[in-house]
């Protein structure tokens, strides 16, 4: 694979008691792309990690974990103090994803913890940001202050659609 799909669209969907969900069709296909099994069958690797500000969760692909990687080391030489010490908090506070496998449909199951932190339980909305994904409670995304409007109107919509009271 030479270049990475970029994750755009939108979604929700239905988180069982276990954590299971599926990744909307939107971003299926690039993830499928981004993340194929080695066997050449459907389903592939997704990694859930918690945001790093957000109370929400990112997914990726295991090819962007390089790319997260380097952004980590620079922004962690660049928190090195006259005295020569670092930030070991930088890689600390990112560096915690958990790599799950998807099926041909899209499904994984969601980790407990980060699930737990950003508070997901019967929905969760997708939103592709080009790199990652971000994964919401609906609830909690619309209810989050300085996000953009389209995002909070596109949770909306999703959740008008499937008759999900917010």
């Amino acid at each position: 694979m030479s270049e990475r799909g970029l994750y755009q669209g939108s979604g929700i969907g239905l988180v069982d008691d276990k954590g299971r969900v599926a990744i909307p069709n939107a971003l299926r296909s690039t993830l499928a792309q981004n993340a194929p099994r080695p066997d050449g069958k459907d389903g592939g690797t997704i990694i859930i990690a918690v945001h790093e500000t957000e109370r929400c969760l990112i997914a990726y692909d295991p090819a962007y974990v390089a790319v997260l990687k380097k952004e980590l080391d620079a922004r962690t030489e660049l928190s090195r103090g006259a005295d020569g010490r670092i930030d070991y908090n930088i890689k600390r506070d990112l560096a915690n994803g958990e790599s799950v496998p998807f099926d041909g449909s899209g499904r994984f199951i969601m980790p407990g913890f980060p699930r737990f932190h950003a508070g997901i339980k019967g929905h969760a909305f997708f939103w592709g940001t080009f790199d990652y994904i971000e994964i919401w409670d609906p609830r909690t995304l619309v209810d989050t202050p300085g996000l953009p409007a389209k995002m909070i109107s596109a949770a909306q919509y999703h959740c008008m659609e499937k008759g999900i009271a917010l």
